[in-house]
């Protein structure tokens, strides 16, 4: 494994994972029970990851399962509008659903509300992984969820392998969601064989926690993983981050900003991180505009149409006189 692969450059990515409909209450400040106009877009981790990379100049293609109705053609359409490619979204008949998240922007008793109920996304199949020409893109990303039910969770293996085959790196965002498993014990064995099969690793401590057994092991878990020669990112929210290459510790702080609410942070954070380490920034610096996108997401409503481009993350850049000290 490469401290920095190569593969990254290309700055052409696969990503495996969900799409969604993202509804937030409007104006921001209203909370969903008092709210008489609601704003759709897109969500879904993955999903939010490639539209953030297009923005950042970047492509994108995301291979997914989304239902075969009204919000399916939805999340189609708003994934074509920011630009990511839809060739491997398959739309599906039956009983399946595109995920629902209703949420609001405030930050105090935040509610997210997520309808996940024979979620489409999981229905993802080996046939779909193999589908895909990986010698097309510089490397694979997905986020944890997709591991939690099957078929997908074989599907997204089976794509690791077949990335590896075509000598791209891996790139994996814990991203965990526990009401998306059947149990911890299965979410624990999954996601750490993802670890292990990954080139370039991003949670949170309690996502390295979860993982060790304890959140008092997070730290340990992520050092353990980047001495098999990964790079290794572990997030503190305010506390900043600790990146893990080439046996060093890099520390780093957050941008403060007045945020509206909690989510897109992550996804936002992955986008800029990747796109910095395309266009040749260290890994500090890419660490850094990771954390400036998250921050730029988190004051802004919705998810999507949140994540900053180019242009809008060095205008941050420029006026905040940030970062904190890590």
């Amino acid at each position: 494994m490469s401290a920095l692969p190569d593969g990254i450059g290309r700055n052409n990515f696969v990503v495996f994972g969900r799409a969604g409909m993202d509804m937030f209450a409007d104006p921001a400040g209203t909370r969903s029970e008092n709210a008489d106009t609601f704003r759709a877009d897109l969500g879904g981790s993955s999903a939010n990851i490639s539209a953030g990379l297009v923005k950042l100049g970047g492509q994108a293609a995301l291979v997914t399962s989304v239902s075969d109705d009204a919000v399916g053609r939805f999340c189609l359409n708003r994934l074509r509008h920011y630009g990511v490619d839809t060739a491997h979204v398959r739309a599906i008949g039956g009983e399946y659903r595109t995920s629902l998240a209703v949420y609001e922007s405030v930050t105090d008793d935040f509610q997210n509300v997520i309808y996940r109920n024979n979620a489409a996304d999981f229905q993802v199949t080996e046939e779909d992984a193999d589908r895909v020409n990986y010698s097309a893109y510089g490397a694979l990303i997905t986020a944890g969820t997709v591991f939690a039910s099957e078929p997908s969770r074989g599907a997204t293996f089976r794509a690791f392998e077949n990335a590896r085959a075509a000598g791209l790196p891996v790139i994996f965002d814990v991203d965990y969601r526990p009401y998306s498993w059947p149990s911890p014990e299965v979410a624990a064995s999954a996601l750490s064989r993802a670890g292990d099969q990954s080139d370039l690793i991003v949670g949170n401590d309690e996502e390295f926690g979860f993982m060790a057994g304890g959140l008092d092991k997070g730290l340990d878990k992520a050092r353990e993983l980047a001495r098999a020669g990964r790079i290794v990112i572990y997030k503190m929210g305010s506390g900043g981050a600790v990146t893990f290459v080439d046996g060093a510790e890099i520390r780093t702080g957050i941008y403060p900003v007045d945020a509206i609410k909690p989510v897109g942070a992550g996804d936002s954070f992955m986008a800029g991180l990747l796109a910095a380490i395309a266009g040749g920034y260290p890994v500090r610096d890419a660490v850094l505009r990771g954390s400036a996108c998250a921050a730029i997401v988190v004051s802004r409503p919705g998810c999507a149409p949140a994540m900053p481009d180019t242009a809008q993350l060095e205008d941050f850049l420029s006026s905040h006189p940030g970062p904190t000290e890590p």
